[in-house]
This record gives C-alpha cells, structure tokens and sequence, in this order.
C-alpha cells in the first residue's frame, strides 16, 4: 500500500474499487468468483490441508487488504473452480470411497483460471462456443485441460498441483509405491519425500541442472544427455496427456499452447505438434517462430487449429 502511494498510482486506498485474490484451492466449495464474506474467508482457511503452502497465505493477505481497503469490494478467483464441471468418473479416484465422503480426496486440479481464460479468448476469436478445446499451459507448473462447449472435462493435475505431467521441480505422475520403497532406502520422512518429490523433481531432478527449460534447451545444446532426458519426458508426458484427451473429446478442433514454456519456447511446440502429426496435427514453421504473441501457428492442412494464446 504504502508503494501505491508513494508511486502516485492512487492518491488514496479509497480509490481502490476492488481487490482480486487468487487462490489456489476452492474444492468443490466454490464453482466461481465470489464476493469474500466472513463465511468465505473462513472457508478459504479450512481448505488449507488441501494447499498448505497456498491458502493460508491467501487468509493473510485478504485480512491485510481488507484492513487497509475496507471499502472496497474483494473477490476470491479459485483456481480450482473452472475444473468443477469435471464429471464424477474424472474426478474420482478408484480409492476406498469413504476417504473422499470424510476426506474430500478427489481430483480438483489448478490453473483453472488460466484455462478458462485461454479457452474462452480463442472462442471468442473463432466466434464459436461448441468447440473441442485442448489447453496446454506449459510453464514452470504443466498442466493440460480438455475443454468442451466451454466446459472443463479433464484435466491433468490432480489432488494437488504435482500429479500429471512433468514440471519444473514436480515430478508429475508417479507410481506411489516408491515413496514407502525410497523412505526406507534413504531414512526419509513422508514430508522429506513429499518436499522432493514437489521441489526437487522434475526438469532439476532428471537434468542436476535446472528447474528452467531454458537452461535445459542449453544444456541440450551443449550435448548435455541429462538435459535431453529432461526434455525428452516432459514433452512424452504432454504428448500423452493431449491424445488421452483428443480421445475424451472425440477429436479436438483447437489445440492452445500457453503460459511461460507454451508462450515462448518455439521448439517445445514443434517437437510436441510433431509427435501428434498420426492425429494430423501440423505446425506452420514459420507462424511458429514467435514468442509470447497471439496467433495462429498451425499449417493450413492440419486436422486442427494451434495457437499460442498469452494466458
């Protein structure tokens, strides 16, 4: 606050309308935005099991926002929400039910903000709603979305943000039997196993390099085999995910890359349009070579539209 003013972005917090506040875990809770009441706020907390590290610092920020800008209207924006019209056969898992009616253990996903936004934009650009949609945020954090007439059907993170593909330091989807195995190997707790799996997995933990997939494209460039490993699964489990869900779909009529990787990364893109070319999937080389800018980069023959669309 005091650098809104110091900066003469407003010359009173009484300025400030409203405040957003993005939060990561909304369960099956919350389906949309919200005005934050008592009632809102104190649900946001008890969610804090399900994103420790997520929502109570959420909890934190809206009581200081509210007390420094009481007159303004604040919103929770859930990342959880977009993906609660998931049916019931996504979002379960095959895991005694009663832990999901006393635990509420399911799949909730994340980005979901993100994904409606993308899926939404190139909607609104085609000037379509019945599309097929399949939304590749690819960043730091990966996860991949199947929408259909605007509505989420899948997606690939599950109860927390480390199931699905691999990422930056999650190591995505696991058999969960080498967390018990490497525990006992190494004289671990499930939290030391957890942290790894979470911070020290992914593109850092194939590579020993880096959590960043530009330090990954240069070590490949320097002929480092660990770098290509990296590379090498994180784009087998994009690919998977994407023809798991041109399969859900029946199809897919647009294919969007978005987020740091999928915004900016030309050869990511290419190399996963390439592996889905049995799917008729084609790239335009050159529309693709681009960063961060939204536009059309598949070839004029390709089954379906691709665009990067900047989330």
């Amino acid at each position: 606050t005091k650098e809104l003013l110091e900066n003469n972005i407003v010359e009173s917090l009484d300025e400030i309308k409203g405040v957003g506040h993005r939060i990561v875990q909304g369960a099956d809770k919350f389906d949309k935005t919200v005005v934050i009441d008592e009632r809102v706020l104190e649900t946001i907390s008890d969610l804090s099991p399900l994103a420790p590290l997520h929502n109570p610092a959420a909890v934190v920020g809206i009581k200081a926002f509210k007390e420094f800008m009481p007159n303004a209207t604040h919103t929770a924006v859930f990342d959880t929400a977009f993906h609660q019209t998931m049916p019931e056969e996504a979002y379960m898992y095959a895991t005694p039910y009663e832990w999901y009616e006393k635990y509420q253990v399911r799949k909730y996903g994340a980005h979901g903000t993100s994904h409606r936004y993308v899926s939404k934009k190139v909607a609104e650009e085609l000037g379509k709603d019945d599309l097929r949609i399949i939304v590749c945020h690819l960043g730091n954090g990966s996860s991949i979305t199947a929408v259909k007439d605007g509505k989420c059907v899948d997606t690939s993170m599950g109860f927390t943000p480390l199931a699905g593909v691999v990422m930056g330091t999650r190591s995505g989807d696991i058999d969960v039997s080498l967390v018990p195995y490497v525990m006992e190997k190494e004289g671990k707790s499930v939290g030391e196993i957890m942290d790894c799996l979470n911070k020290k997995s992914g593109f850092l933990g194939v590579s020993q390099l880096s959590s960043d997939s530009r330090d990954i494209e240069n070590g490949i460039a320097d002929g480092n085999e660990k770098c290509r490993l990296a590379q090498d699964k994180y784009i087998r489990t994009v690919v998977d995910h994407i023809a798991k869900y041109y399969v859900l779909l029946g199809g897919c009529d647009v294919l969007c890359f978005t987020a740091g990787i999928g915004e900016n990364s030309k050869s990511i893109r290419a190399q996963v349009v390439e592996k889905l070319e049995c799917l008729g999937f084609k790239l335009d080389a050159e529309a693709n070579n681009v960063r961060g800018e939204f536009r059309k980069i598949s070839a004029e023959d390709s089954s379906s539209l691709i665009y990067i669309l900047p989330t």
